[in-house]
């Protein structure tokens, strides 16, 4: 089951990239062909993800070994992609506006793509790590990454579309919504994930706060999405500023994740998956 699971995933990724290119045609002929298509094979990758993680819990049980497919790199790369999908997929539900597609399902490819890098084994887990407190921090750390991904996409879109020129128009309006709305949900969650993390450090090793890496970056990036929210309400932040900040913070978002995992060591090193 783990190598069915396991060929699932290669052909998901492979599925992402076709509907990243079928949602660029879509932006560039302005084909609502193009754009129906790229909508169905998002959907068809997010089916084939969502079982192939099914799959792979159950064969950790089957294992004897039984924790969440969270675990490591490899795994947190997975749900990564699966959280960038749904957060999208429901955004094009409400909005119909599928060139967002062309910024945010490239960001679930990219993301499949480097997990086939790495060791996709399940393993057992550590002592510290085999608490329900890991399951509820991971999966909303990374719902707030997803959302803060999303946000940077729409950021990136409203940049590479001139959205800038015409800040007033309804377009532009509706990106510069969506980018506040996808901070926002994305910041609410990752203060959960902090919340949940520090308990679960508490029940692991004796305190809620150790200033490992991971912790200070991850504090960091809150305080960057903070300053931001800030700006959006006391000084009418918008548009053009929302978007490349909504990119500075998706960057502390990456070097916190991948970042802090290859150049530092902490009491995270256990997420490279080495």
């Amino acid at each position: 089951m783990e190598a069915f699971s396991n060929q699932i995933l290669v052909a998901v990724t492979f599925t992402f990239l076709a509907a990243s290119v079928l949602y660029l045609c879509h932006w560039a002929f302005k084909s609502k062909v193009f754009g129906w298509a790229a909508s169905g094979v998002t959907w068809a990758a997010l089916a084939a993800l969502t079982l192939a993680i099914v799959l792979r819990w159950v064969a950790s049980h089957q294992m004897g070994i039984g924790h969440a497919p969270f675990s490591n790199l490899f795994e947190s790369l997975v749900f990564f992609a699966w959280t960038i999908a749904v957060i999208y997929l429901i955004i094009e539900l409400a909005t119909w506006m599928r060139t967002i597609g062309s910024f945010a399902v490239p960001l679930a490819f990219l993301s499949m793509l480097y997990a086939l890098t790495l060791d996709p084994a399940i393993k057992p887990l550590l002592p510290a790590l085999k608490s329900n407190w890991l399951i509820a921090h991971v999966i909303t750390c990374f719902l707030g990454y997803a959302g803060f991904a999303v946000s940077a996409a729409l950021g990136a879109m409203y940049l590479a579309t001139g959205q800038a020129k015409d800040p007033a128009s309804p377009r532009a309006l509706v990106l510069d919504n969506l980018i506040y709305q996808t901070v926002v949900v994305g910041f609410i969650l990752l203060t959960a994930g902090i919340v949940t993390g520090s308990i679960w450090a508490n029940s692991a090793w004796g305190t809620y706060w150790s200033w490992d890496p991971k912790e200070t970056w991850s504090l960091i990036t809150w305080l960057v999405y903070a300053s931001l929210l800030h700006s959006r309400f006391m000084r009418g932040w918008q548009g053009k500023r929302m978007a490349v900040f909504s990119l500075v913070g998706f960057a502390c978002v990456l070097f916190t994740y991948f970042g802090v995992n290859l150049l530092l060591s902490g009491l995270h090193s256990y997420a490279t998956g080495k």
